[in-house]
């Protein structure tokens, strides 16, 4: 375990209802529905658990990305990611998540945006908590 030496930031959510039930964050920001997606019996009218770790997991892996680029004073014409947070079985029916990211990083060679995105995992605090529990594809799609 990786123990916390400083802290910069506490985030608090109060979520009511779980996957049927609402999230909000103690500075009111965040204020969502939360609902079961049809994929899963739902109605789908609010954000499901997978699709927020989809958005912080890509919001902070691009942030790590960011410090990288900013420290080799590598100049890019924009960084997307397009995260998809699978909710599947293990073997033992037990719940897992996986976790693709389909990374681009325009104007840069593929070869320095692979560098960058190898570097993140090692950055990112989502892909250090990650590592080593669940599968979590990065591909460089341009």
């Amino acid at each position: 375990m990786i123990k916390m030496e400083k802290k910069l930031y506490t985030a608090l959510v109060n979520v009511q209802g779980g996957r049927d039930g609402k999230a909000v964050s103690s500075d009111q920001n965040l204020n969502v529905d939360l609902r079961y997606p049809k994929e899963l019996g739902g109605d789908g009218a609010g954000t499901n658990p997978e699709q927020l770790f989809a958005a912080g997991f890509a919001a902070c892996f691009e942030g790590a990305m960011g410090t990288i680029l900013r420290k080799r004073n590598i100049k890019t014409e924009g960084v997307k990611i397009a995260s998809q947070v699978t909710l599947g079985k293990d073997a033992d029916d037990g719940y897992v998540l996986a976790i693709t990211m389909d990374i681009t990083i325009k104007g840069v060679e593929t070869s320095v945006a692979e560098e960058i995105v190898a570097e993140a995992h090692r950055v990112c605090p989502y892909a250090k908590a990650t590592r080593g529990n669940i599968e979590v594809i990065s591909n460089v799609v341009g």
